[in-house]
């Protein structure tokens, strides 16, 4: 094929041409302005607030190429074009674009000459087009005002998040994210490739469909290859689209299953023409939706190769709110701590992108199964027809470009698009109108993915009770998925995770302030204060800094300065998810999912994340490899207190003898033991091993734990049967002494006189800890690794700060 990759470095200006800089494509336009020193960093101290020109102004990249021969048919591949865009090249208009979220492949030939020739890309301002839009509706379109301080953005197919959210900056960025390459069509090109399984007792047929687009009638020699199998065939194309078919067998195929449950087998598709070559990476697996009714109304689980799996997991959001700062090895290490905590599934969730072709590869390659939601969010959205078509197209394009990645198990109509209907006025006092706007909106969605991929799992809205039903999925817990935010929006108790029980829980959350090294890079000294001008600018959800207070003072002691009030944050978001998904394991296979919000950040900012900005680890992530591990155990209280019972939990395929060793801890940090229990968990099964009677538990004391499984899993745990606050907990004296590791990094000895809870150990210096947020009796002690990330290489031990529940406070 002959081709001109137009990627590179552009000249980037305002139409006025008063600001000008230079812009790399792919990239955004921010983050050119910022690297040319004509704005701040949007992400330090209130910048943001002085940045809203920028998605005011209209701005144009442009680059000149040579082409020596005009001759032929010529099209521009234009990928994640964002969002309002003309293409001119040599003064004349190829392309209108209008969706970030499509492929345009427009014939240039006739704007071509031999010679030099110039490109052109003019943006639009996405704020003045979104009010424009806005205006030519034949009714009002709500959009949700508090998440998107940036208005209308609803009228357009971009991102949502980038005009704000409860947990993004609001910069409505645009520019160009994917490919851009100008093309010269021989006989015919590969438009899209889409395979098809169908598995019994021996083997798999895959059904492997290439649809290629020619401009003329013609003949070109298509080369399919998968497996040990290669074949050629001459095809005969017409003009426009033309698709093939050829069926591979596979016999005694090696399957592939989520991470934790078996191989991450992975078969090489290889589509050739002459002069272009497509390669798929195919996973050979069955998914099922399981729906079916029972008696607390009908389940809701995903059967991979016929076994069912219980999801544990988290909700995906952008690697970042501006696309330049992003990379594919950023990424990957937010996928692989995804894996690392024990997560086999995430949720790509509906107000960001359809992520790049080698987001859902690494997906495939980890073992993570992903439920994919359609990009729209918490936003009622236009119906007519110019709006619904734009979106069928998007829809078509999207499914077709990766329903083959055996990675993606669901795709979900969108996120939350039921309840925006009581959010707004106008719905609540016209909801007939909205309604049937809504449903117009979700078939052709529905309609589109059934036309490109039949086969393709289908679930209309998340939180749904089922299909074709509009009922309350944030508080009905007897069918589909569920969103319970009642414990953080509604400010309730913990305990109140367990007055729900959910069949599959695809968001719940609880915010906790980001890491300390990270508020260090947007905030200056005087800015340590949760109540701040950078701090509470750095807090997108209304209210949220002082339900984080409000709950601390609910369980814990004040905190003694900023530090421990950050840490403390952190220790009570890793409570209340533990809470959650300790009491829904314990009920499989009632509850077959748990997925909590939110896995990353896009920016440094206070939110519901388990990872920081950055990639660092939060305390809610360590405890989530422990509490998300195949094998667990958990202390779940009788809803009247008066017990606990110690349930296990085996995700596993084999029978698992769990032994148990139960004891009580004194406030001083003594170790009494109090009964120990081997018990046999089936595969695949939750079980309560015992029931302790709380009033076995002496006021001054903790229940703990420590476990060991056949498999070679274990762990460890605490149980508190009232708050932490009421403890009077003695300081632990800790010490660390810090040597270099054999392996590489450092090793860190901590060591306890007394009692230390949540135990933390935090340091500047960007890398990875083996383990932390453990516990220490007094006398014991604890040896963790420390590994610089990749490109710190450190001649000496930085500097490491260690926490603990007890010393947080005034009184420690």
């Amino acid at each position: 094929m002959t081709m001109i990759d137009l990627s590179g470095t552009w000249r980037l200006s305002s139409l006025d041409e008063e600001t000008t800089a230079l812009m790399p494509v792919p990239g955004d336009v921010h983050t050119a302005l910022k690297n040319a020193g004509l704005i701040p960093d949007p992400y330090v101290g209130r910048n943001e607030l002085d940045l809203r020109w920028v998605a005011e102004t209209d701005w144009q990249i442009e680059q000149d190429f040579w082409l020596e021969d005009s001759a032929g048919d010529w099209y521009l591949d234009v990928t994640d074009l964002d969002t309002v865009a003309t293409i001119e090249i040599n003064g004349q208009v190829v392309l209108a674009a209008d969706n970030a979220f499509r492929r345009y492949r427009p014939d240039v030939t006739q704007a071509l000459k031999a010679g030099d020739n110039r490109i052109r890309i003019v943006f639009s301002s996405s704020i003045r087009e979104g009010a424009a839009r806005q205006a030519r509706q034949p009714f009002y379109i709500p959009y949700s005002t508090a998440n998107s301080p940036i208005p209308n953005g609803n009228m357009l197919r971009k991102p949502q998040c980038h005009f704000g959210w409860d947990w993004n900056i609001a910069l409505a960025p645009l520019g160009l994210y994917g490919t851009i390459a100008l093309k010269k069509l021989e006989t015919a090109r590969i438009e899209h490739v889409v395979t098809h399984q169908a598995h019994d007792e021996t083997g798999v047929d895959v059904t492997v469909t290439v649809t290629l687009h020619a401009e003329a009638q013609g003949y070109v020699a298509l080369t399919l290859e998968l497996g040990d199998e290669r074949v050629k065939l001459d095809c005969g194309v017409k003009p426009g689209e033309t698709n093939v078919s050829y069926v591979f067998r596979i016999d005694e195929p090696r399957l592939w299953w989520p991470s934790g449950n078996g191989e991450q087998a992975l078969y090489r598709l290889t589509v050739d023409l002459p002069d272009e070559t497509v390669i798929r990476q195919i996973g050979l697996r069955t998914v099922k939706l399981i729906t079916d009714p029972d008696e607390a109304g009908s389940r809701f689980a995903f059967a991979i190769n016929g076994r069912e799996i219980f999801c544990r997991g988290a909700n995906w959001i952008p690697a970042d709110a501006l696309f330049s700062l992003t990379s594919r090895d950023k990424t990957r290490d937010l996928l692989q701590s995804a894996v690392d905590a024990n997560m086999n599934m995430i949720r790509v969730w509906g107000g960001g992108f359809y992520e790049a072709d080698w987001f859902y590869d690494l997906c495939d390659e980890l073992g993570l199964m992903v439920w994919q939601d359609f990009q729209f969010s918490c936003n009622l959205y236009p119906s007519t027809p110019d709006f619904l078509d734009n979106v069928a197209a998007e829809v078509d394009y999207q499914v077709r470009r990766l329903s083959s990645h055996p990675s993606i198990v669901l795709w979900c109509g969108d996120n939350e698009l039921v309840g925006a209907l009581t959010w707004f006025k106008e719905s609540v006092e016209n909801r007939d109108r909205y309604l049937v706007s809504y449903d117009r909106l979700n078939r052709t969605i529905e309609q589109a993915l059934g036309k490109a991929v039949p086969e393709a799992i289908w679930w209309p809205s998340s939180p749904a009770t089922g299909y074709m039903d509009y009922g309350d999925a944030w508080h009905a817990d007897g069918s589909g998925d569920m969103h319970y935010w009642s414990v953080w929006h509604e400010n309730k108790p913990f305990a109140d995770y367990r007055a729900v029980k959910p069949r599959f829980c695809s968001e719940f959350g609880f915010q906790s302030y980001t890491s300390l090294p990270v508020i260090g890079t947007y905030a200056g000294d005087r800015d340590m204060n949760i109540a701040s001008p950078v701090m509470e600018w750095h807090q997108k959800n209304a209210g949220g800094n002082e339900r984080i207070a409000a709950t601390m003072f609910r369980y814990f002691r004040f905190p003694e300065g900023f530090a421990n009030f950050v840490y403390l944050s952190q220790v009570q978001q890793a409570l209340a998810i533990r809470t959650a998904v300790d009491y829904w394991r314990s009920l499989k296979p009632h509850c077959m999912g748990t997925l909590y919000w939110q896995l990353n950040d896009t920016w440094p900012v206070a939110s519901w994340s388990s990872l920081d900005y950055g990639g660092s680890w939060k305390l809610l992530h360590y405890l989530a490899r422990r509490f998300f591990q195949p094998v667990a155990v958990a202390a779940i209280p009788s809803e009247d207190g008066s017990e606990i019972r110690m349930s296990l939990v085996n995700d596993t395929l084999s029978d698992v003898t769990v032994s148990l060793a139960v004891s009580l801890l004194t406030l001083s940090g003594e170790r009494r033991d109090l009964l120990s229990i081997d018990s046999l968990v089936a595969p695949d099964a939750a079980v309560t091993a015992i029931t302790i009677p709380a009033a076995d538990i002496p006021p001054d004391c903790l229940l703990a734990w420590h476990f060991s499984a056949s498999n070679g899993m274990g762990g460890e745990g605490h149980f508190v049967p009232g708050t932490y606050k009421g403890l009077d907990l003695q300081p632990a004296r800790l010490t660390t002494t810090v040597s270099t590791a054999p392996a590489g990094g450092f090793d860190i000895l901590v060591q306890s006189d007394g009692l230390a809870l949540f135990v933390m150990i935090e340091t500047d210096t960007p890398g990875r800890f083996s383990d932390n947020a453990f516990d220490l009796a007094a006398g014991e002690s604890r040896r963790i690794t420390y590994l610089p990330a990749a490109g710190e290489p450190l001649s000496e031990a930085p500097q490491f700060r260690i926490y603990d529940l007890a010393s947080s406070s005034v009184a420690g």
